[in-house]
């Protein structure tokens, strides 16, 4: 079944959730860019709580962040290649609950992660190390240096690196466009034709394997990922059993 099979009467190119959500980010975006005076990658990017840059509202804040151009280029054009479909066969107050969840649901699965990696390095530190990240790591970072000691060094980048972007919340409706739309062509590149559930099944498993490689120079955050599509999922799911309309 393909997405023309589901398409409403009232189908809109630009529908007014994900219109909103661009715009949202494009906001965040210019300030980030403009008002280097404030340094809101900091402020509103996501940290483990251990941090002493962390608070509450990055939970939500950081999805609306985005580390560059093509960053938030490529985030935006797959909210709105996908969202747009989703939006107009949902409604919007249905996706705009899906896009929060699973967003939240990336940042909590993100964060696990961390706290693992976390704790794991910390029983292997010294107390009078571990204070010293917590104390200073912070300001070291921004001054573009770091540790010599390896373990002090990644515990210090775990720490006090901020987490942005909306993939999260992206790999979530892209996770949702291959249920809803499974038989969908999509053209990776423009070029190769794969079907939506084919497309969401590979990219869920290069995700699982590139989190699992663990590799800290992709600058990637694979789980965060794994997280939007795996509670989207299970909200899908959830709504498919309680037949949940608006």
């Amino acid at each position: 079944m393909s997405y023309e099979q589901y398409r409403p009467s009232g189908f809109r190119i630009l529908p007014p959730v994900v219109k909103n959500l661009l715009i949202i980010n494009g906001l965040f975006f210019l300030a980030t860019v403009t008002l280097t005076r404030f340094d809101l990658i900091d402020l509103l990017g996501l940290h483990p709580f251990e941090s002493s840059l962390f608070k509450p509202f990055q939970l939500v804040t950081h999805f609306f962040m985005h580390g560059g151009l093509m960053h938030i280029f490529s985030n935006m054009f797959a909210l709105w290649m996908f969202g747009n479909a989703l939006e107009n066969f949902w409604g919007g107050k249905k996706f705009l609950i899906y896009y929060l969840f699973t967003g939240l649901g990336a940042a909590a699965l993100h964060l696990g992660i961390m706290e693992f990696q976390i704790h794991s390095l910390m029983s292997a530190m010294s107390p009078e190390n571990i204070e010293q990240v917590l104390s200073d790591g912070a300001g070291i970072l921004k001054g573009f240096q770091n540790y010599t000691d390896p373990q002090m060094a990644q515990l210090n980048i775990l720490l006090n690196t901020s987490t942005v972007g909306a993939s999260g919340a992206v790999f979530g409706v892209l996770l949702a466009f291959g249920m809803m739309f499974p038989n969908t062509m999509i053209y990776v590149y423009f070029a190769i034709p794969i079907k939506a559930k084919y497309f969401v099944m590979l990219y869920g498993a290069f995700e699982l394997y590139s989190g699992i490689q663990n590799n800290p120079g992709d600058n990637v955050a694979h789980f965060a990922h794994l997280g939007g599509m795996l509670f989207g999922y299970i909200l899908i799911r959830y709504w498919n059993k309680k037949r949940f309309r608006y």
